[in-house]
């Protein structure tokens, strides 16, 4: 347990970044299960709107530093691919 003010600082720092990652990554996982489902409907039109969406906020998140940026790359990668493959 913090017994310093500094490290009484820093541990309240802690959980409110923690908490900021969790909800960040948590948006991440929500956008990326909704393109899967676009795409497994067949759904062309939705899925490229939810591409944008997506992208967005993996880059962010990378950027951010709660994903790593390969991660983050690869996946854009993957899932933009299934995207034009559908068109």
């Amino acid at each position: 347990m913090a017994t310093h003010k500094s490290a009484e600082k820093r541990a309240r720092q802690a959980v409110k970044r923690n908490k900021r990652n969790t909800d960040r990554e948590n948006m991440v996982r929500t956008a990326e299960k909704k393109l899967r489902t676009a795409l497994a409907a067949n759904d062309k039109k939705s899925a490229a709107t939810l591409l944008n969406d997506y992208v967005s906020k993996v880059s962010k998140a990378a950027a951010k530093g709660v994903i790593p940026a390969k991660t983050a790359a690869r996946k854009i990668g993957r899932l933009s691919t299934r995207v034009n493959a559908a068109k």
